[in-house]
Formats: C-alpha cells, structure tokens, sequence
C-alpha cells in the first residue's frame, strides 16, 4: 500500500563525485556531491551557491570531476562536514562543519596536473573528467526564501581519463559495467552497486550511437 509521504530530502540513489578546483591562492579544494547527471558530454550538477566549490567554479570557469569507487569511501567520508569556505556558513554551521584548507592532506588524496584545465584531478579515482563551466541557473526561482541558495551548472566535458582496470578488454573507449562499482549515496549513507540484475534490451543498440553531433568539436577544440 502507498502512503503520502513528506521525506525531508529525496536523495533515492546517485554517484558520488570529488569535485577538484584551485582556491584564489593556487591551492587546491575538493568536495564530496551526489546531486549530478549526464546527457552525452555535458552534465549538470547542484551545488550550494555558498560554498567554496561554487565559488572556485565560478571565478575559473572549470573543475575536474572525479568519481569514486567503492574503494574510496574512506577518503571521500573524511571530507564529510568540512567546507573551504571560511567564515563556515551559516547553514553548514548549524550542521556541524568546520573549516578545512588542507582537503587534499586529510583525505589522503593525491593531486595529479590536468591536461587542458588548470585544476587538479585526484589521483585515486579510476574517473576523472576535465570540464569547464558553461551556464549557471538558479534553483527554486519562484521561491523567495529558497532563491539564490543552491546553483545547478551545466559543465562541458573536455578531457577523461580511466583507469585501465575498469576498461573493457580490447575496448580502450569502453567502460566495462562488471568492473566499474561506482559509490553511491541513498539518503546520507554510503553503497555500492550489486551484480547485474538482467540483461538490458537497450544493451543492444551500439554504445557509439549514444554519441552526441557535438564530440568532434570538443576534440578538435582540445
């Protein structure tokens, strides 16, 4: 039987993401977010509009986007409640954070030079996706009290790199599913994916169809 349900958050199961970029003193910040989609080459994330990842985004045009494995969720719940910002905002104040300049050193992450943007990947992530800032929006405009306090950008990815063990074999564009185990975030907790469930009908149609008419001018943009 359904109920109607009022859930303070309805966070029902996305990836987790290290969003890596370069604080106005050339050091480096990275911070845990799950609120992120792709269509093709582009993707979109939600970020709090306060915090110093928007900050940094903003004032440099680019990030890079690391996704952690199940393996990193050690290193990823060690920035859990720590914020770049400072003073710490209000509401990450109410919440318990504290300020931390030093997120690489305290997560035991390894800052790696990109390729085409100036921030940093992390070494330890098996993704890590190059992309620049392309629009930012608003969320929850037709809310004064809501207004202004959470951004959704669009990112334009330009550059990514794998990590050879989750590669398809004799595929170096493809990613295999088998070995990929992305981490996951339900309602504030950390998981992993299982074993595949069954087969998928739309597994049929070739990967490289999924191609967006933009990929050969990113890369002959690079």
């Amino acid at each position: 039987m359904h109920k109607i349900c009022t859930p303070s958050i309805l966070y029902f199961g996305t990836p987790v993401i290290l969003i890596s970029t370069v604080n106005e003193n050339s050091s480096f910040n990275a911070a845990p977010i799950s609120s992120i989609f792709w269509l093709g080459w582009r993707c979109v994330i939600g970020i709090s509009a306060v915090s110093k990842t928007c900050e940094n985004l903003l004032r440099t045009g680019e990030c890079v986007i690391n996704l952690p494995s199940e393996d990193q969720v050690g290193m990823v719940n060690k920035l859990a409640l720590t914020t770049g910002s400072s003073p710490v905002p209000q509401g990450k104040k109410s919440k318990g954070y504290r300020h931390e300049s030093r997120k690489f050193e305290i997560a035991g992450m390894t800052p790696v030079e990109s390729t085409l943007v100036n921030s940093p990947r992390i070494l330890e992530c098996p993704v890590q996706m190059e992309a620049r800032l392309i629009k930012v929006n608003l969320l929850a405009e037709d809310n004064e009290i809501q207004r202004g306090n959470i951004i959704y950008a669009e990112l334009k990815i330009v550059r990514v790199h794998m990590e050879e063990s989750i590669l398809m074999d004799g595929l170096p564009n493809r990613v295999d599913p088998d070995k990929w185990r992305p981490l996951i975030m339900s309602f504030q907790q950390f998981y992993g994916l299982g074993m595949k469930l069954h087969e998928s009908t739309l597994a049929q149609i070739p990967e490289e169809l999924y191609r967006t008419a933009e990929f050969n001018s990113i890369q002959e943009s690079k």
